[in-house]
């Protein structure tokens, strides 16, 4: 059985002509729908500050995804830890992953965009102490005991579903994100494959397991499937674009590489990380996956309108999934 992933961030941009809550309805609703085909998980991701209504409440979307789902796991990745009150965090993913019934998956960021530290009056400088400073209170909230913080007595209850809480994976994009994961994580979700490297070589200097090779892909790739992908790109391709340009310009303020970058019409059309695919070409590549066959959308791109994430999700279902059971 193929394993399916969505991902959702909730870009809302003007041009896509489509309501806030339009757009939260209908993510809802594609986490049902995964939820019922097969789906493995939901992956939900956080930004502030941003003119097209990126998400920034993470725990209160993915609180509605476990209340109407019974499968999936549900991820946030990532989580922008400094700017949250740790024991406050402590107690909402407490709350969340016992409403999910241990289904919660976190990867825990220091954040990149200075606008967002502006906007929550923290201090870029602080990101990576704050952030060791919350994963340090994290594990000592979920015990359920009393423990000293800033001098004052605190106790977190209810805990986690799970004895001792999520695992704490932390994210990053430098050597010294991945050198602090193999110190203070529980794993690490680098945003590229260059920064792995300095993780393992940390985990094997503090006498840990080795991780082994890393994963992570060096491009992200966006698939969107279409019955007619030359009809199809005219109508996607802003959607692509904006996202592109919208992380790419995040990422370059910021001083940092990552698997987004500012990009012409041109260049998104023929780089491939974002491809259209017909339904049956794209049934025969999950099918040469074999067991490891993994199907992943972000049906929303840049805010694509929900009635152009269905086609691409209805395809899936009517015309992948059928295949694959034949097989």
């Amino acid at each position: 059985m193929v394993m399916l992933a969505l991902r959702f961030d909730l870009r809302n941009p003007a041009f896509a002509g489509t309501s806030t809550a339009e757009r939260l309805g209908a993510a809802l609703d594609m986490a049902r729908w995964a939820d019922e085909h097969g789906g493995v998980s939901v992956g939900i991701s956080e930004h502030h500050c941003s003119d097209d209504g990126y998400l920034p409440s993470p725990l209160t979307f993915a609180a509605a995804v476990a209340a109407c789902t019974s499968n999936v796991r549900i991820g946030i990745g990532a989580l922008i830890t400094p700017l949250y009150d740790p024991i406050r965090l402590a107690e909402d993913l407490s709350v969340l992953d016992a409403l999910s019934e241990g289904r919660l998956d976190v990867i825990l960021g220091a954040g990149y965009v200075a606008e967002e530290f502006e906007s929550f009056g923290v201090p870029l400088s602080e990101r990576g102490a704050r952030l060791t400073e919350t994963v340090e209170a994290l594990r000592r909230a979920w015990t359920g005991e009393p423990f000293e913080f800033h001098g004052r007595r605190v106790r977190v209850t209810p805990t986690p579903h799970r004895p001792g809480g999520p695992p704490l994976v932390l994210g990053g994009s430098t050597d010294a994100a991945a050198r602090r994961a193999a110190r203070i994580g529980d794993g690490f979700a680098p945003v590229s494959p260059a920064s792995w490297s300095a993780y393992r070589a940390e985990c094997l200097a503090l006498g840990k397991p080795d991780p082994g090779e890393a994963l992570v892909p060096d491009v992200v790739v966006t698939t969107f499937l279409a019955e007619d992908p030359d009809e199809a790109w005219p109508r996607l391709l802003p959607f692509f674009l904006h996202e592109t340009n919208a992380y790419g310009r995040w990422l370059a303020d910021a001083g940092m590489e990552g698997p987004y970058r500012v990009s012409t019409a041109d260049e998104v059309r023929t780089d491939g990380r974002y491809r259209i695919v017909p339904p049956d070409d794209y049934a025969a590549e999950l099918r040469a996956m074999g067991e490891r066959a993994f199907a992943f959308f972000h049906p929303m791109v840049g805010g694509t309108p929900p009635a152009m994430a269905w086609e691409c999700l209805r395809l899936y279902e009517e015309r992948v999934l059928p295949q694959l059971a034949v097989a």
